[in-house]
């Protein structure tokens, strides 16, 4: 009698099998559109502010402000969506944010005074839209979810479809080639709209784009996470957030510094392309900043690792650090985008080992949450980034402003450094979470 052996392989799934997942695209193409906020949203208000204050300190403070206030209340955002769903958190955030970014730039354009941008930039970063958090719930709610997740037929907290605890990583790496897509299209886009057509035509954009996307993306409850009115732990004792996962704590100061990267990028590369008198090479330059992020993320993502991730985590900051260190030294434009290159092929490897550590560290009832803590500490690092980096710009000359991101990343290195030991799991899982490997 002849025996079917099905073989079994160990071949990591790679992004064909993760866009298979069911429900997937319906979420993820008006995700992309509101993404845009976090990509064209600082550098438009630097771009539409230094035009009519002729101050890239000044520009520098208002972007820093909306930064610091996304910060603050995205993780309080992300539990609302923890506890009552995604879409009644998302439509009325879109709405008002639209309205707050419009205010912003009348005012900028009225030349009011500095207390009044600053105090209409609070709302225009509060109500930023947590669409990558959103969406990185999601793929966790369709990869490990129970029986209510599209295709799943798992207990609760068991994987959607059988090979979803290997596809997480896969997802991790995919938002965050997103991610930077996203900061390819969108620094291109506003530096291009605030030259060539109007100083606030891209923060018109950018809100147009929040209202479709983020409506559009709210209508699709069938791929949403179901709301948990009161989280709870693995003990069953109720969890009151995820800050109170050590290994969070970390990963916000880690991601504190790659937010360093962004802002400091934002605004240097901006004063150095107009101390040259070319202020449209801005968008390319940050443009190829982002792309070796997207290109070193398509790559990370593919390849099969058989280290821990907290140790990843380590290696891939190093290397973040030490791409960041000679760009305070570079005059000339080719030089500049190549190093420009290199750093942000430095992001992607720190940026998906983080997310899938937080994945990893905390339990489905504040998923939504970690990650905007995540998001936050991003945005709070781009906006000290781009506040200080200005105030060196103006004060210093158009490179003092490199130094930011350096300093920034290497403190968060030596964190991150010793206390390692807080992002190690205690599932018994290694590498991306696919259990030990041997090949």
């Amino acid at each position: 009698m002849a025996t079917t052996v099905t073989p079994v392989t160990n071949r990591k799934p790679g992004y064909r099998d993760l866009l298979r997942t069911p429900g997937a695209w319906t979420f993820l193409l008006p995700g992309f559109l509101a993404r845009q906020p976090f990509a064209m949203l600082t550098l438009g208000i630097v771009l539409l502010v230094e035009d009519t204050t002729g101050s890239f300190g000044t520009a520098g403070t208002v972007s820093a402000v909306t930064g610091v206030s996304m910060a603050l209340f995205a993780p309080r955002s992300g539990r609302l969506a923890d506890r009552f769903g995604q879409r009644a958190v998302l439509v009325p955030g879109v709405l008002l944010h639209a309205a707050a970014v419009g205010v912003l730039a009348a005012l900028a354009l009225s030349r009011a005074p500095l207390w009044a941008l600053l105090l209409a930039a609070v709302p225009a970063g509060a109500s930023v839209p947590q669409v990558g958090p959103m969406v990185r719930a999601r793929w966790a709610h369709l990869l490990r979810g129970g029986p209510d997740s599209p295709g799943g037929s798992g207990p609760p907290g068991g994987t959607g479809r059988p090979d979803g605890a290997r596809l997480l990583s896969t997802a991790a790496a995919f938002e965050s080639v997103t991610d930077e897509l996203t900061f390819v299209i969108g620094p291109v886009l506003a530096t291009a709209l605030c030259t060539g057509v109007h100083p606030a035509a891209g923060l018109a954009a950018e809100a147009a784009l929040t209202v479709v996307g983020g409506l559009v993306f709210a209508a699709q409850r069938r791929t949403a996470p179901p709301a948990h009115r009161r989280a709870r732990g693995a003990d069953g004792a109720p969890h009151a957030s995820a800050l109170s996962v050590p290994g969070v704590r970390v990963l916000i100061v880690a991601f504190l510094g790659i937010g360093s990267v962004f802002g400091g990028m934002q605004v240097s590369l901006a004063a150095f392309t107009d101390s040259i008198g070319q202020p449209g090479l801005n968008g390319v330059l940050y443009g190829i900043f982002a792309a070796g992020n997207m290109l070193a993320g398509l790559v990370f993502g593919a390849l099969t690792w058989r280290s821990a991730p907290q140790r990843r985590l380590l290696a891939a900051y190093a290397l973040l650090t030490l791409t960041t260190a000679p760009l305070w030294a570079v005059d000339a434009v080719p030089l500049l985008a190549v190093l420009g290159l290199l750093a942000g092929m430095g992001i992607a490897p720190s940026l998906i080992t983080g997310f899938t550590l937080v994945e990893r560290l905390v339990p489905a009832g504040v998923r939504t949450e970690a990650f905007t803590w995540m998001a936050g500490a991003v945005a709070l690092g781009q906006a000290g980034a781009a506040s200080a980096a200005g105030q060196l710009t103006d004060g210093f000359g158009a490179s003092a402003g490199f130094t930011v991101p350096l300093a920034a990343t290497a403190l968060a290195l030596v964190t991150v450094a010793a206390l390692r030991g807080w992002l190690r799991p205690d599932d018994g899982r290694t590498g991306d979470g696919e259990g030990p490997r041997t090949g």
